[in-house]
C-alpha cells in the first residue's frame, strides 16, 4: 500500500507525536509498504530520510503562543493527497485536519485517525465547565467517529470518550518504545554524580513545558520533598511556553533546566542515570516519555488522572494531583529495593514494542 500519514503540530521539537509518527511509518516501511508522512514547517521540502520513509514539508505559518509550532491550511493538504493518490490515510490530527476523513470516504481511501489527545480533557483544561466541556468533546466526537473508518485509542483511558457516545468503529493500540536505545545498561554512574550535582536523589522530568502538562508540579514536588528534608535534584528536559515562568517558580530550588535535548542516546543517558521521573500531565492519553524513562530502568510517578497508571503499571505510583502526593509517590518508589525497582520498570515497558504497535495499526489500515 501507499500509506500516507498526516499531522500538525508536529515539528523538530514535538516529542511523543513526532516520535510515534516516525517509527509507525518505518515499521510500515520495513513491511514493504510506501510510506509518505505529510507535515507542515517553514520551508517546503519532499526529502527521503534514513528509515525509508518519505516527508513532504509543505510550508506553514507559526501559530503564536504555541511554543514554535505550525499549522498547514487543510486545503492544501488535500491538494498533496489528491497529487499522491493514497490507498490509506493514517491522520495524527483530530483538530486542524479533522476533514481529510470526508476527503477520503468520498474517494473509497480507507482511513483512520489516532485520537492523542482527550477533547473533553482539553475543553476542560480551558476553563469550559466540565458538563458544558463534555456535550461539546461527545458532538465533535460523533462526527469525528462517523468520518473515518477508524478511530485509533492508545489507551483505556483515550477510548472513554468514544465508547461514551457508543462509536462502533474504535480499536485500541498501545504504542511501543524502542528498547534497544533506551534501556538500564545506559546507566552511568558518573553521569548522574555530575547531575545530581551533591544531592542523594536524581530526579528528572522529561516533556514539553507547556500548560496542558503542569511541568509545574514537578517543580512544586522539588519543594515538598526538601521541605521534609529529602536531598534532591531535579533535571528538565524539554522546553516551552511554560520555560521562563518555570525557571522564576525554582528560583532558590535545586532545580536545572536542560532545554529540549535532540539527541535519541544522550536522553536515554539522561533517563537512565536518574533515580525517579516524574510525568505530571493528567490529560496524557499514553505517555511515550513516561514508557521510555521505564525501557531504562527508572520508575515513574504519574498522576493518576491520566491513562499512564495503565502504562506503568505496578512499577511505578499514581498520584493525586498535588505537590505532596507526587512527593509521596517518590518517597514510596525510594523506599523499594534499587535493583528490584529498576527491572520491575524494565520489565513493564517490555510489554509495549514497537513491532506488536505496527502490526496492529497495519490491520486497522488494511482490515481486508
Amino acid at each position: 500500500m501507499r500509506i500516507v500519514s498526516l499531522a500538525n503540530f508536529y515539528g523538530p521539537r514535538s516529542g511523543g507525536l513526532r516520535t510515534a509518527l516516525h517509527h509507525l511509518g518505518a515499521g510500515y516501511t520495513a513491511r514493504g509498504h510506501e510510506v509518505v508522512l505529510v507535515v507542515p514547517g517553514r520551508d517546503g521540502a519532499d526529502e527521503l530520510l534514513p528509515s525509508g520513509l518519505r516527508r513532504i514539508t509543505v510550508a506553514a505559518p507559526r501559530l503564536p503562543g504555541t511554543g514554535g509550532y505550525r499549522m498547514v491550511d487543510p486545503w492544501r493538504v488535500q491538494r498533496v493527497l489528491e497529487r499522491l493518490r493514497p490507498d490509506a490515510i493514517e491522520v495524527s490530527d483530530r483538530l486542524t485536519l479533522r476533514g481529510l476523513g470526508t476527503w477520503a470516504h468520498r474517494r473509497g481511501v480507507p482511513s483512520i485517525v489516532i485520537s492523542h489527545e482527550r477533547l473533553d480533557r482539553l475543553l476542560t483544561q480551558f476553563l469550559l465547565p466540565e458538563p458544558v466541556a463534555r456535550r461539546a468533546a461527545d458532538a465533535a466526537n460523533t462526527r469525528m467517529a462517523a468520518a473515518y473508518d477508524t478511530v485509533v485509542c492508545t489507551t483505556s483511558f483515550a477510548r472513554e470518550e468514544f465508547d461514551r457516545i457508543g462509536a462502533p468503529n474504535v480499536a485500541q493500540v498501545p504504542l511501543g518504545v524502542d528498547l534497544a536505545t533506551f534501556s538500564p545498561g545506559k546507566r552511568d554512574a558518573e553521569l548522574r554524580s555530575q547531575l545530581a550535582v551533591g544531592a542523594d536523589v536524581l530526579l528528572v522530568h522529561c516533556g514539553r513545558l507547556s500548560p496542558e502538562k503542569h511541568p509545574e508540579r514537578s517543580i512544586d514536588t522539588v519543594a515538598a520533598l526538601r521541605a521534609a528534608g529529602h536531598r534532591v535534584h531535579l533535571v528538565v528536559a524539554g522546553d516551552g511556553p511554560r520555560r521562563p515562568a518555570l525557571q522564576r517558580r525554582a528560583a532558590g530550588l535545586p532545580v536545572t533546566f536542560l532545554g529540549f535535548v535532540p539527541e535519541r542516546q544522550r536522553l536515554a543517558r539522561l533517563l537512565a542515570a536518574a533515580d525517579v521521573s516524574i510525568a505530571p500531565g493528567p490529560h496524557e492519553t499514553f505517555g511515550l516519555s513516561a514508557l521510555e524513562a521505564l525501557a531504562s530502568g527508572t520508575p515513574v510517578v504519574v498522576s493518576r488522572s491520566s491513562a499512564l497508571p495503565e502504562i506503568v503499571g505496578g512499577s511505578g505510583a499514581a498520584a493525586a494531583d498535588s505537590a505532596a502526593a507526587f512527593a509521596a509517590g517518590v518517597e514510596t518508589l525510594l523506599a523499594a529495593d534499587e535493583g528490584r525497582r529498576r527491572a520491575a520498570a524494565r520489565r513493564r515497558a517490555e510489554r509495549f514494542g514497537w513491532p506488536e504497535s505496527v502490526t496492529a495499526m497495519l490491520a486497522t489500515l488494511s482490515p481486508n
